[in-house]
């Protein structure tokens, strides 16, 4: 029997906190669309000094999915060196498209296994990822 895409854990990270807050004057804003089923994510990134998050906003309108990664991607980012980010961001993306075997080491990621098998819902689970990883680097190349 195969599992169902839309658990109860997915369905409960959709309601999170954080998926709607955007950050007034953030040193870097992405902006991430997903071709195959449109989802969105605007994501605001301000690192600290030492390269990591100190703050980060979202506007999240994608698909159950992507607001569960979104909702795994915001709780756990603050503090994050942007090598992290952008390490983690190539991990998600390694194991939805099964280069990977285990889960990244990203607190909860594992509850969006259900969709491995679902091609067209891998790009709006990387979203936040990719564009976080996206903004810190932004940020980093300006700072030279």
């Amino acid at each position: 029997m195969n599992a169902p895409l839309y658990t109860p854990e997915i369905l409960r990270l959709t309601t999170a906190p954080g998926l709607d807050r955007r950050l007034a004057d953030a040193m870097a804003s992405v902006e991430k669309r997903s071709p195959v089923c449109g989802s969105r994510i605007i994501i605001d990134i301000d690192l600290d000094a030492d390269g990591r998050i100190s703050d980060l906003g979202m506007q999240v309108r994608a698909c159950a999915l992507g607001q569960a990664s979104a909702a795994l991607f915001e709780a756990h980012a603050r503090g994050r060196h942007a090598d992290e980010i952008a390490a983690a961001s190539d991990a998600v993306a390694a194991w939805l498209s099964g280069e990977r075997a285990a889960a990244p080491e990203w607190p909860g990621i594992d509850l969006l296994a259900p969709a491995i098998p679902h091609r067209g819902r891998h790009a709006a689970i990387r979203l936040p990822f990719e564009a976080a990883a996206d903004a810190c680097a932004a940020i980093l190349k300006e700072r030279g």
